[in-house]
């Protein structure tokens, strides 16, 4: 006799197949929990914040600790996140082969520019900056590797989502929401239309004074961003290199991390005009 067949998953409206291990949710739950409190948590911190027992919470931690994704502070009193999810993060080969391409060019445009510049990504709400280079000069202005930015507050997460297709925006959006508990901001469909119009983002950081973000994004095989090249522009008074000549060497570091990337980049030739034909007159 032959046993039934699976459901079908083939309708318009296919059921998602979800099957719950209590365990793994509650990890990453504490793991995304630690994520958001760089400050660190104690054991009954982290039960009241999700609602759990105080001897689960404290088993997990545990595990956590073992694994190397938590520690505890000098007086053990509280728990923080490690850099091991970072580290993982950057040995995903994508990410890994990016930052290998990206870094050279990232070195030559700091010693063009006579500026620092950084290569951020989205990760959920936020822009996370993956690779960055120093200025030569002895003073500038530099965002620290690894460091974390809201999402809406970033040139550089709005270059990316500018650049990128209609439902991986939304989803950044929306997952940007839910973190935040905001709303969109209304004027958000506007600047990113103008931001793609231009290819590129110059205005004043969100964060601060005296900064001015420019940005580029760094393209996929498809056409869509996967990150964002930027020089936080600090202007010094004996500086010979203008915002325009800035511009122009960014763009062509981030043509040549896109094409590492399997972008396309390379300006379309414009076909030459067809001739007008002229007819001899009889005389």
């Amino acid at each position: 006799m032959r046993s039934a067949s699976p459901r079908s998953t083939t309708s318009k409206s296919p059921e998602k197949r979800y099957y719950p291990t209590p365990a793994l949710e509650k990890g990453l739950d504490i793991l995304e929990l630690f994520a958001s409190t760089p400050e660190g948590m104690t054991v009954s911190e982290v039960a009241r914040r999700l609602d759990r027992t105080m001897s689960e919470i404290f088993r997990m931690l545990l595990c956590l600790e073992h694994r190397g994704y938590l520690a505890q502070s000098a007086n053990r009193d509280r728990y923080h996140l490690t850099l091991r999810l970072f580290r993982l993060g950057q040995e995903h080969p994508p990410t890994k082969r990016m930052v290998t391409e990206a870094l050279p060019i990232m070195h030559a445009l700091a010693q063009i520019t006579r500026q620092s510049c950084h290569l951020g990504v989205i990760d959920g709400g936020h822009v996370v900056i993956l690779a960055q280079v120093d200025s030569p000069e002895s003073t500038g202005f530099y965002v620290k590797m690894g460091s974390k930015v809201d999402l809406m507050h970033a040139a550089t997460g709005y270059v990316i989502l500018a650049h990128q297709s209609e439902d991986a925006r939304e989803r950044a959006i929306q997952e940007w929401s839910r973190e935040t508990q905001k709303k969109k901001p209304s004027d958000l469909d506007d600047h990113l239309s103008k931001i793609r119009a231009r290819g590129y983002e110059k205005r004043a950081s969100y964060q601060v004074t005296g900064v001015v973000n420019i940005t580029f994004p760094i393209l996929n095989s498809q056409g869509n961003a996967i990150a964002g090249l930027t020089i936080p522009y600090v202007k010094r008074l004996e500086d010979n290199i203008s915002q325009n000549e800035i511009i122009d060497a960014m763009r062509e570091a981030s043509r040549q991390i896109s094409d590492a990337m399997g972008a396309s980049t390379e300006p379309l030739v414009a076909a030459p005009a067809p001739k007008k034909r002229t007819t001899k007159r009889q005389s």
